[in-house]
C-alpha cells in the first residue's frame, strides 16, 4: 500500500503541484514570521547587552510597587547617593545620568530619528575612575571620536551615525528642541555608542550633566547611578555593599538583572507582533485546507474503480484510508520544505525591506531557530494530512461493488440533510452570539462572544454553501443567456457538483470577508473620530510635540501674544491621589476654555473653573457619585493635600474627558510644568497663511505639530490607512490560496469532463466556445465566493461597529461603496486569471481521444 501511494504521487504531480503550492505559500509565511521575529528580536538582544557590558549594578528610584505616575513619592536621586557609591571599597568606575527627549533637525530643518528615540542625555565626565581622580574628564559609555566632550550650556556632542544623517560635522550650529522651544548648540564632538536605540534608528544628542540636569530634571539630580566593579568584586558583593548606602526610595539593580529585564522586554514587544503575523499565516493555511480537501477529493473521486478494485482483492478499510493519508504526508513533506525555505528568504527580505523604508536596525546574523524549522514542518505535514483525512474516508467507505459500477458517487440525500442541519446550526448559533455581543454596553464583555460567534457563523456558512450556490448562481442565468449556449453549459456545470463548488469559493469568501470587515470598522471607526473633533473642539489649531511628550510653558505664553491669537489655553496632566486611586487632573485656562471646546454640560458650566472649582466628565463624576456641589480630598504630584469642589459635569469624549481644573491652581503643584498640547484660536480661523504664521512664531520647529482639524483628520486617517494596507498585503496570502484553489478545480474538473468537452467539440462547441464555457464557470465561482465574503463582512462589520459604538458615542457606520466594488472587481478578475490555463487546456483536447477516454 506505501507503494502504491507513492506510485500515486508520482503519477499526479502536475494535479498535485498546486496543493503544494497552497501549503507552501502557508508554510513560507510561517516560517518567514518566526524567523524574521527571531532575527530581529536577537539583534536588539545582543546590541542591548552591548550597552550593558560596562554596568555591575544601577541604582534607581524606587516606588515601592507604586506606578510611576503616582503622585507625592520616589524623588530622583541626588549628588550625595553619588559621592556615597563612589566611596564604596568595590567600585571602580561610578556614572550618573539623566536623559530625556530632545529632537535633532538636521540641516534641512527636517527631524533626525524616530519620535520616541530621539533622547538627549549627559555625557558624565568623572567616569574615568573615583570622582575622576585620574585627571581625566572622559565617559567610558561614549568614546569620542572626533572633537570632545560638551563642556558647558550651548555646546553638544553627536552620535556617529546622527551626525552622519543630518550631515553634521564637528563645528557645525545644530537646531534642538527639547520640549518646544528652539535652540541652536555648537557641535563639539563626535562619538560612537552601543546603545541599542542609537542602533535602531534613534538620535543622541548629548549635553554637559548641569546642563542635562536643568534640562531633563533639577540640578543635582539624576535618574539612574551606575556602578563598575573593581577587580575581584562580584555583582551581588557590589550590591551588598551598594544596600547599605541606598536612600529612601530607592534600590539597586544588577547589571545581569538589567539585561535580562531589556531581554524580556523586548521578546514581549516581539511577541505582538509575531503573533498578528501568524494570524494571517494561520489564515493563508485556513484557506489553503480547503484547496487540499478539494484536490484529494477530487483525486479519489478520480480513482473510485481502481480503490474499489484494491478493496475487492484484499484491501481493508484502514489500508485505503492509510493509502491516500500517505500520500498527503508526502505531499506535506515536500510543501513543507520548500515553504521553510522560502520562509527563510521571506524573513531575510523582510528585514532588508525594513531598511529600505527607513527603519534602521541593528546589525545581526539571521537566525533560523531549530524551533522555526520544526513548527514549519509539522505544520505543513499536519495541515495536509488533516485536510486530506475526510476525502480518506470517504473513499474508504464506498462498496467496492457500487464503487466499480460507477466512477462518480454521489452524496446520498440523508448525508446532504445531515449537511445543512449542521450547517444552520452553526451559522444560526453564531449570528445570535454576534447580535448579542453587538447589544452589549461594554466592549470588553463583547469581545469574546463577539469572536466566538464569528467564528461559528463563518463556520456554519462554510458548511451551507453548497446549499447556497444553486440560488445565487441561478441568479446569474440572465446575464449568462447573452453568451448562450457557453454561459449556459457555464451555469450548469457551476452547480453540477455542489461541495466542489462551495470549497473552491470558500477560499476567497473567508479573505473578503476580513478584507471587507475591517475596511468597514475602519472607515467607520475613522468618521466617528472626525466627527467628535469637529464638535467637541472650537480651536483652530492644536500645538503639540511631535513624540506627544510635554511641551514647555513657553510655547502656550509666546502664542498668546502673537497678534494672530484671540484665546488660548494649555492642557496640562499631573496625577494626583483622589481617595485610592490616582487619576491626571487637567489643568487649563479657566477664563479661556469655553471659547476652545464645545461640550454639552448636563450641570454647571466652564465660568466657575477657578480657585479650588474643577469640572468633571460625565463618567467620571458617576464613578465617584459626584454631582455640582460634591467636594473630595486631593492628593497633589508634589504631596501637598487640598480639597476640590465640582462645579460643573460635562459629555466627555476621547479628545476632552477628566477631571478639569485652571492652571493657576495645578501649576503650583507640579514637579515639571509641560503641556500635552495648547489650544488655540485665531482672528482669521484656519488658513495656510495663519499656520505658517503660527509655525515662524515657534522657530519653524520640526519637534513641534501645528494641526488644524483637517489636520487632525489626516492623521487619524494615516492611522487606519497604514493599517488597512497592512491588512492587504497580508490577506493578499489568501486571495493568492484562494487563486490557486480556483486553478485546480478547473483543471481537475476540465480532467473529468474531457469525455464531455470531446463531445460538444464533436457536435459543434468550437474552441473559442470551449474556453469561454470555463472562463465563465470560473468567473461565476468567484462571484459567488467574492458575493458572500462582501455580505458577510458587511455584517461583522456593523456588528464589531455596534460594540465600538459603546464606548464612541459618535460612531456611524461607513459602508465603501466603491472599496467593496473594487473587491467585487477583483474576484471577477481571479475568476478570469485562474481559468486561463485551465481554458486553454481544454480547448487544445483532441476531440477524438477525449471521446474514448474514461
Amino acid at each position: 500500500m506505501f507503494r502504491t501511494a507513492l506510485r500515486n504521487v508520482l503519477a499526479h504531480k502536475a494535479r498535485l503541484l498546486m496543493t503544494v503550492l497552497a501549503v507552501m505559500l502557508g508554510v513560507a509565511f510561517v516560517s518567514g514570521t518566526l524567523v524574521f521575529t527571531s532575527t530581529i528580536s536577537n539583534a536588539f538582544q545582543k546590541s542591548s547587552e552591548k550597552g550593558y557590558s560596562d554596568v555591575d549594578l544601577a541604582i534607581q528610584p524606587d516606588k515601592g510597587g507604586q506606578s510611576a505616575s503616582d503622585p507625592g513619592g520616589a524623588p530622583k536621586l541626588d549628588q550625595r547617593t553619588l559621592d556615597a557609591a563612589k566611596a564604596l571599597p568595590g567600585t571602580s568606575t561610578v556614572t550618573g545620568s539623566v536623559s530625556g527627549f530632545a529632537a535633532l533637525a538636521d540641516k534641512d530643518g527636517k527631524l533626525v530619528g524616530e519620535g520616541w528615540d530621539s533622547k538627549g542625555a549627559n555625557y558624565f565626565a568623572e567616569g574615568a575612575g573615583k570622582g575622576g581622580q585620574d585627571g581625566k574628564d572622559t565617559d567610558a559609555r561614549y568614546p569620542m571620536k572626533s572633537g570632545h566632550a560638551p563642556r558647558k550650556a550651548g555646546e553638544v556632542a553627536l552620535d556617529t551615525k546622527t551626525a552622519e544623517r543630518a550631515g553634521y560635522e564637528v563645528g557645525d550650529t545644530a537646531r534642538l528642541s527639547v520640549n518646544g522651544p528652539v535652540t541652536e548648540e555648537k557641535v563639539t564632538g563626535i562619538f560612537t555608542t552601543d546603545d541599542g536605540q542609537v542602533a535602531a534608528g534613534g538620535t543622541l544628542v548629548l549635553f554637559d550633566t548641569a546642563t542635562a540636569q536643568k534640562l531633563f530634571a533639577q540640578p543635582g539630580q539624576y535618574d539612574q547611578i551606575t556602578l563598575k566593579a573593581a577587580a575581584g568584586t562580584t555583582q551581588a558583593e557590589l550590591k551588598a555593599q551598594a544596600d547599605k548606602i541606598l536612600p529612601a526610595q530607592a534600590k539597586a539593580v544588577t547589571g545581569q538583572k538589567l539585561a535580562d529585564d531589556e531581554s524580556e522586554t523586548i521578546k514581549q514587544s516581539m511577541s505582538g507582533m509575531q503573533t498578528a503575523l501568524l494570524v494571517f499565516a494561520g489564515i493563508a493555511l485556513f484557506v489553503g485546507i480547503f484547496i487540499i480537501a478539494n484536490t484529494f477529493t477530487m483525486l479519489v473521486a478520480q480513482r473510485t474503480k481502481e480503490l474499489a478494485l484494491m478493496r475487492a482483492v484484499g484491501a481493508s478499510r484502514r489500508q485505503v484510508t492509510r493509502s491516500v493519508l500517505i500520500e498527503a504526508i508526502v505531499v506535506g513533506v515536500i510543501a513543507a520544505a520548500a515553504g521553510l525555505a522560502a520562509g527563510i528568504g521571506i524573513g531575510a527580505g523582510l528585514r532588508s525591506l525594513m531598511g529600505s523604508f527607513g527603519t534602521t536596525m541593528p546589525d545581526g546574523p539571521l537566525v533560523v531557530s531549530v524551533s522555526a524549522v520544526v513548527t514549519s514542518l509539522i505544520t505543513g505535514v499536519l495541515v495536509t494530512v488533516l485536510a486530506a483525512w475526510l476525502p480518506a474516508r470517504r473513499a474508504a467507505k464506498i462498496p467496492p461493488v457500487a464503487a466499480m459500477s460507477s466512477v462518480h458517487a454521489t452524496a446520498t440525500t440523508r448525508s446532504l440533510v445531515v449537511r445543512n442541519t449542521i450547517g444552520a446550526l452553526f451559522a444560526g448559533g453564531g449570528a445570535a452570539l454576534v447580535l448579542y455581543a453587538s447589544g452589549l454596553d461594554s466592549a470588553d464583555d463583547g469581545k469574546l462572544p463577539m469572536g466566538a460567534g464569528a467564528a461559528l457563523l463563518l463556520i456554519g456558512v462554510f458548511v451551507l454553501t453548497p446549499l447556497l450556490s444553486r440560488p445565487l448562481i441561478a441568479a446569474a442565468a440572465p446575464v449568462l443567456r447573452i453568451f448562450g449556449v457557453s454561459g449556459k453549459l457555464a451555469r450548469q456545470n457551476s452547480v453540477r457538483n455542489p461541495r466542489r463548488t462551495a470549497a473552491t469559493a470558500s477560499a476567497l469568501m473567508i479573505g473578503l470577508t476580513l478584507i471587507t470587515g475591517m475596511t468597514v470598522i475602519a472607515g467607520s471607526v475613522q468618521k466617528g473620530i472626525d466627527k467628535m473633533a469637529t464638535a467637541a473642539i472650537e480651536a483652530d489649531y492644536t500645538v503639540s510635540m511631535a513624540n506627544f511628550t510635554p511641551l514647555s510653558p513657553d510655547v502656550e505664553k509666546k502664542l498668546a501674544t502673537d497678534g494672530q491669537v484671540t484665546a488660548s489655553s494649555p492642557m496640562r496632566n499631573s496625577p494626583a491621589r483622589i481617595g485610592k486611586t490616582t487619576e491626571n487632573l487637567t489643568g487649563v485656562k479657566g477664563e479661556t476654555i469655553g471659547k476652545l471646546t464645545n461640550l454639552d454640560f448636563t450641570s454647571g458650566g466652564w465660568g466657575g473653573l477657578s480657585g479650588d472649582k474643577v469640572v468633571v466628565d460625565k463618567a467620571t463624576a458617576k464613578s465617584h457619585n459626584w454631582k455640582p456641589g460634591s467636594t473630595f480630598p486631593v492628593t497633589y504630584e508634589d504631596g501637598k493635600k487640598g480639597e476640590l469642589t465640582v462645579s460643573g459635569v460635562y459629555e466627555g469624549n476621547e479628545m476632552v474627558k477628566g477631571i478639569m481644573i485652571d492652571t493657576a491652581t495645578l501649576t503650583p503643584h507640579m514637579e515639571r510644568v509641560g503641556d500635552m498640547q495648547v489650544m488655540v484660536k485665531t482672528k482669521d480661523g484656519a488658513s495656510d497663511k495663519v499656520k505658517s504664521s503660527l509655525e515662524k512664531a515657534l522657530g519653524n520647529n520640526p519637534a513641534v505639530l501645528v494641526q488644524d482639524k483637517k489636520d487632525l483628520s489626516d492623521s487619524i486617517a494615516q492611522v487606519f490607512t497604514l493599517m488597512l494596507n497592512m491588512l492587504y498585503g497580508l490577506l493578499a496570502m489568501a486571495v493568492i490560496v484562494a487563486v490557486l484553489g480556483v486553478i485546480n478545480t478547473l483543471a481537475m474538473s476540465v480532467f473529468e469532463r474531457s469525455q464531455e468537452i470531446g463531445m460538444l467539440r464533436a457536435i459543434g462547441l468550437d474552441r473559442r466556445g470551449i474556453k469561454r464555457m470555463v472562463r465563465l464557470e470560473s468567473l461565476v465561482i468567484s462571484l459567488f465566493g467574492g458575493v458572500l465574503g462582501i455580505g458577510l463582512g458587511v455584517f461583522f462589520g456593523w456588528a464589531a461597529g455596534e460594540l465600538i459604538a459603546s464606548s464612541l458615542a459618535t460612531y456611524e457606520l461607513v459602508l465603501p461603496w466603491g472599496r467593496m466594488g473594487l473587491f467585487i472587481a477583483l474576484a471577477a478578475v481571479v475568476g478570469v486569471l485562474a481559468a486561463l490555463w485551465p481554458a486553454r487546456r481544454a480547448a487544445r483536447l483532441n476531440m477524438l481521444s477525449a471521446i474514448k477516454s474514461e
